[in-house]
């Protein structure tokens, strides 16, 4: 097939999206046919409780040759959506997309032009935010801190708008681990990344299915899946403290015996312990994240179970 001829694969992963559907179809389908090349939609039903499936099949009914469905039994993740969809994905151009619609589909074109020009991995960068102020210095301060522990260089790794070449997709779908975090993974294997400024939209419907705990444990699994440097900052830490603790030890001892025994400073000594407390916890906590995540993999259970699909042929 000729360069520009190319199939592109846009994945969308769903979940409880009745609002925003029906404005997504004629806005996705529009931008795809518009580039004049073949292309196909994957929607991934994430265990949607809602009307969300019925619509997708409706857009499946309508456009057969263009929409496929791949229905999850159950709720199983954002991110082991796209990988259902990158495993069942035909295209030499991968795009992932929300379905909230903050990120127009208008942008993918752009996306794809990048691909052509010879890059295997395409991230995004969110232009204007249309987040909550608190939302948006939080993302900074963990896209900073990320980038410090992982060693990657992201702007933006909540922005689930990107593109990938085949080779990234296929290399990506060699990683059987049963949690991931994909912009980041992606970017561990291109050879030649790039990252894009695109327009982001307030939502106008439905609400966001990302809880505040469930963007802390998003980052906690980005940060134990592609870094050990937690656990080396534990044993510095772990070290840095008996070392304190022992000079501690010895003031009070010359301090005993060059001013005799005391009864002062019994709070501060137990604010002493309350601290020693709390990084024991931070410390055992961290490593039980990673302890966490070997307990997952070795359980070896499916990453997602695919209840029904619906292609070309259905």
């Amino acid at each position: 097939m000729p360069e520009n001829k190319k199939l592109v694969s846009v994945i969308v992963p769903v979940y409880n999206e009745q609002e925003s559907l029906p404005f997504l179809m004629p806005r996705l389908l529009s931008a795809m046919e518009g580039m004049n090349r073949p292309f196909e939609i994957i929607f991934v039903n994430d265990g949607s409780r809602d009307n969300s499936l019925r619509m997708l099949y409706s857009f499946h009914e309508a456009n057969p040759k263009a929409v496929r469905i791949i229905d999850f039994n159950g709720n199983f993740g954002q991110h082991m959506a796209i990988m259902a969809g990158f495993d069942h994905s035909r295209g030499e151009i991968v795009i992932t997309l929300d379905a909230d619609l903050q990120n127009p589909p208008e942008e993918i074109p752009r996306i794809v032009e990048k691909i052509d020009a010879g890059h295997d991995v395409v991230g995004t960068i969110r232009q204007n935010r249309q987040d909550p102020k608190f939302r948006k210095m939080a993302s900074r301060i963990v896209n900073s801190i990320t980038n410090r522990i992982t060693g990657l260089q992201l702007n933006d790794y909540g922005c689930m708008l990107r593109g990938y070449r085949r080779d990234i997709v296929n290399i990506i779908n060699q990683s059987f681990e049963s949690t991931t975090f994909i912009p980041a993974l992606a970017q561990k294997f291109a050879v030649n990344p790039v990252e894009i400024p695109v327009m982001h939209s307030e939502r106008e419907h439905g609400t966001s299915k990302y809880s505040f705990f469930r963007l802390i444990r998003l980052n906690f699994d980005l940060m134990t899946g592609f870094s050990l440097y937690p656990l080396q900052a534990v044993t510095m830490i772990g070290m840095a403290v008996s070392i304190l603790s022992f000079l501690f030890v010895l003031f009070l001892l010359l301090r005993r015996l060059v001013v005799g025994p005391e009864a002062e400073g019994v709070f501060t000594l137990l604010n002493i312990n309350f601290f020693l407390m709390g990084i024991t916890m931070s410390c055992v906590g961290i490593i039980g994240e990673y302890i966490g995540r070997i307990y997952s993999e070795v359980r070896k259970r499916p990453r997602y179970v695919i209840r029904r699909e619906w292609d070309i042929n259905d």
